[in-house]
Order: C-alpha cells, then sequence, then structure tokens
C-alpha cells in the first residue's frame, strides 16, 4: 500500500500522507505508474468527453491538456523544460547537468515548453471520437511504464534522483508495470501497435540523446520520456491516412 501511495504521491497533485521515502522506495512504488497513468488518462477521458459536449474541439483540447498538466503538477514539463535548456546547451556534459540544476527555466527551455504544448493540443484536437476513450488510456498508461526502461540506464550523476529510483527496480516491479501496456496495447488493435512502437522508439531515442550528452539520465530525464511519449501516442492516433481523389 505504501508504493502505490507514494506512485499517487510523486506522479500527482493529490495530497497523501505517507512516511519519508527511504532509499529504493520510489524504484519499488514504479511498479504502479502506469495504474496511476490509467487512472489519470480516465479522468481526462471523461474531461474530454464532457467538454466535448460545450465547447468546440480546439477549446475542448487545450482544457484537457491544461488538466493534464495540473493532476500532474507540471512535473513531467518541469523535466522537459529543463532538458530543452541543458541538452541543447552547447557546452561539456557537467557544465549541461549544472545547467539541467538550475531552478530558473532559459529560452531553449520556454520554447520547448511553448511548442511542445501548442503540438499536444493539436494532436487532441485532432483525434477521431471513437480514438478518444482509448487514446487517454493508453498514453498516460504507457508512457509511465517507460519510466522504467529509461530509469535502468546508467545515472548521470552519483546521487540523483535517477539513481535512486534504479535502486528499487526489480523483475517483479517490471512484470507488474507491463499488465496494463500489454493490455491496453492487445486490444487497442493496429493503431495502438503503431502508437506503442512509436512510444517506444521515442523513449529509446532520448535514452540515446542523454547518454551522448549528459554521459547518462537525471530524474529529468525521466520526465522529458513521459511527455515525449505521451506526444508519439497522441500523434500516431491523430494521424489520417489522406484520401486518393
Amino acid at each position: 500500500m505504501k508504493s502505490l501511495l507514494l506512485a499517487l504521491s510523486f506522479l500527482t497533485v493529490i495530497p497523501v500522507k505517507i512516511s519519508a521515502p527511504q532509499p529504493g522506495d520510489l524504484g519499488r512504488a514504479a511498479m504502479w505508474f502506469p495504474f496511476i497513468g490509467l487512472g489519470l488518462g480516465a479522468a481526462l477521458g471523461a474531461a474530454h468527453t464532457a467538454l466535448g459536449f460545450i465547447f468546440p474541439p480546439p477549446l475542448t483540447a487545450a482544457l484537457v491538456v491544461a488538466l493534464w498538466a495540473a493532476i500532474t503538477g507540471g512535473l513531467h514539463l518541469d523535466g522537459l523544460a529543463d532538458c530543452c535548456d541543458g541538452l541543447l546547451a552547447a557546452a561539456s556534459p557537467e557544465r549541461r547537468l549544472d545547467i539541467m540544476r538550475d531552478p530558473r527555466v532559459g529560452a531553449f527551455g520556454i520554447v520547448g515548453v511553448v511548442l511542445f504544448l501548442a503540438i499536444k493540443i493539436g494532436a487532441v484536437a485532432s483525434l477521431a471520437p471513437g480514438s478518444t476513450p482509448h487514446v487517454f488510456l493508453l498514453a498516460p498508461g504507457l508512457a509511465r511504464w517507460l519510466i522504467l526502461p529509461v530509469a535502468v540506464q546508467p545515472p548521470a550523476r552519483a546521487g540523483g534522483m535517477g539513481a535512486d529510483f534504479a535502486l528499487g527496480l526489480s523483475r517483479l516491479v517490471f512484470t507488474g508495470a507491463a499488465l496494463i501496456p500489454i493490455t491496453l496495447m492487445i486490444i487497442g488493435g493496429w493503431q495502438a501497435l503503431i502508437a506503442v512502437a512509436l512510444a517506444h522508439v521515442a523513449a529509446f531515442a532520448v535514452i540515446a540523446l542523454a547518454r551522448a550528452r549528459l554521459g547518462g539520465v537525471t530524474g529529468d530525464v525521466l520526465g522529458l520520456t513521459v511527455e515525449i511519449a505521451e506526444l508519439a501516442i497522441l500523434l500516431a492516433f491523430a494521424f489520417q491516412v489522406p484520401s486518393v481523389p
């Protein structure tokens, strides 16, 4: 139960009373990450349906994405901003890590978040009505599963959140966490298979970039992975095959 509550506290702004986590606790809680993502997706899907009765698709999409960020406390967007500032900087790996630790957001971070949110809103607005329930379950659930394979990569610095996270990961955690994304992929049809493939490609591209530019992964890289994977899934479902005249 502590692992579930820790996962809920870490991934959302929902107030939860738990004892101070010990080293490795967050990694053990990762088994529940996709389940928390599933709950988040259910809330987003319900909000999208309700708002769709009142507002046009673009405004509905903007409100849903705003709710998305609000429920998660902007946790992963913060990682996206820090990674844009650090990974895109023309500097040494050590200096890039210092930039990412800086609480101030630079120009790359601001531009990156604005562009990312614009694309995310556009993707949500472009979803076919019949696909939205499954998309909103798959995107948060799968993206939070992808935190696990990223977290087991070599850490960019000792003692960071990424290093602490990896301490509690085990085969049991991986197996339990995989149940939700595998189930959603099986029942989602060919479009879900493509979305899952794209999300994994995006996650491993993030790993390659982080290892090349930082020497390993950090907590911010985990946040970037979630945001990129969610966007990849949304784009896969928003894609429309051009009609041939």
